[in-house]
C-alpha cells in the first residue's frame, strides 16, 4: 500500500516503469513547465491568470538503426510543449481534464508516441497544487486520431520561399526587403544558390553534388551575416519552429535534398529550381525570386522580380 501512495504522487517518469511491460520503451520527459493561463471553472478564476505546471513523460518505440544525431529522426521536446502551448491559446477551458486530455491525443499524433503521461496542476488555489493526470495510450484515442491529424495538416504554416540571386544578396537593399517580407503573414524562408566563386570541382558526379551543396550553404551563411535575423536551418524539425516561431530562416539544402525519398530532378547548381522543389515540399504558399529565373512549371505559385524592384 505504501509503495502505491507513493506511486501516487510520484513524478509521471516513476508511474511510467511501474507500468511498463516486457517491451522495452525509451522515454522523453518536461517536468515543471510552468505557464500562466486563464482557467477553471469558477468564477473567480475568470478574468485573471494563474500559474499552472505540466509534467509529460511520453514513451517512445526505441529507435532502431543509428540515431547519427540527427533531430529529425527523434520525437523532439518541442512538440511537447508545442501541444501544450496550442491547446492553451486554442480556447478557455474549464477543465484540466479536458486540457490533459487534448494534449495527450496531440502528442499521440506523433509516430514516434506509443504512451502519454499528463499531469497538470494549478498551483495558486490554495496551500498546495492541485492537479490531475492522466495516462493515454496510442490505441486509447485511435477514433479521434484521424480528424485531429486533418485538423493539424489544415494548421500547418504556408511559408513564402524566397530565392535570392547574388546580386540580390549583395545589395544594399537587402535588409529592407527581409523587413518587407517579415512583415506580411506567411513565414518567410531564404533560398540561394552558388557562391559568385567557382565551387571546387572533384570530377565525379556523386562527390560534385554533395560539394556544390555545401557551396549553397556556405553561400546561405554569407547571406546570413548581411541580416543576423536570419538563422541558416537545416532540418525539417527545426524550420518547423522556426515558422511557428516567426523566425526568419535560411535554407541549408545538403541534409533535406540527400535524405528525400523523391529528390530534386535539377542539381544544385539549378539554384532557382532547386529553390522550386523545396517550395514544393514545404507546401509554401508562394515561391518569389528576386534576380533569378524560375522553371516554367511548378505546383507552387511563383513570380519572380529583378534586383531593386519592389517585392509586392
Amino acid at each position: 500500500m505504501a509503495s502505491e501512495i507513493r506511486l501516487a504522487f510520484a513524478h509521471p517518469s516513476e508511474r511510467a516503469i511501474a507500468t511498463a511491460g516486457d517491451a522495452p520503451r525509451d522515454r522523453i520527459s518536461l517536468r515543471d513547465h510552468i505557464v500562466e493561463v486563464e482557467i477553471g471553472a469558477f468564477q473567480a478564476e475568470r478574468g485573471t491568470k494563474q500559474r499552472v505546471c505540466f509534467n509529460v513523460v511520453v514513451e517512445v518505440a526505441p529507435f532502431t538503426g543509428e540515431i547519427e544525431d540527427d533531430v529529425d529522426r527523434i520525437l523532439s521536446y518541442d512538440r511537447v510543449t508545442e501541444a501544450i502551448a496550442h491547446e492553451l491559446a486554442a480556447e478557455r477551458l474549464n477543465l484540466l481534464e479536458t486540457l490533459a486530455e487534448r494534449i495527450a491525443e496531440r502528442i499521440l499524433l506523433e509516430p514516434q508516441a506509443l504512451r502519454a503521461f499528463v499531469r497538470i496542476e494549478k498551483l495558486d488555489r490554495g496551500p498546495g497544487a492541485l492537479g490531475v493526470e492522466i495516462v493515454r495510450a496510442r490505441a486509447d484515442v485511435a477514433a479521434h486520431l484521424n480528424t485531429l491529424a486533418q485538423e493539424i495538416a489544415s494548421e500547418r504554416p504556408h511559408p513564402r520561399v524566397v530565392y535570392l540571386s547574388n546580386a540580390a544578396i549583395a545589395h544594399p537593399d537587402l535588409c529592407a526587403w527581409i523587413d518587407t517580407l517579415a512583415a506580411r503573414k506567411a513565414p518567410v524562408i531564404l533560398c540561394c544558390g552558388l557562391p559568385p566563386e567557382p565551387p571546387l570541382e572533384t570530377g565525379h558526379r556523386m562527390t560534385q553534388r554533395r560539394v556544390d551543396l555545401l557551396a549553397i550553404e556556405q553561400n546561405g551563411w554569407r547571406l546570413a551575416a548581411r541580416d543576423l535575423r536570419c538563422k541558416v536551418v537545416s532540418t525539417r524539425t527545426e524550420l518547423d519552429w522556426a515558422m511557428r516561431n516567426g523566425q526568419i530562416c535560411v535554407w541549408a539544402p545538403s541534409k533535406i535534398v540527400l535524405d528525400a525519398t523523391e529528390g530534386p530532378g535539377v542539381g544544385p547548381r539549378a539554384g532557382a529550381a532547386l529553390s522550386a522543389w523545396f517550395a514544393t515540399e514545404m507546401e509554401a504558399c508562394e515561391l518569389l525570386a528576386v534576380g533569378g529565373d524560375l522553371p516554367e512549371k511548378t505546383d507552387t505559385p511563383q513570380r519572380a522580380v529583378e534586383v531593386g524592384d519592389p517585392l509586392f
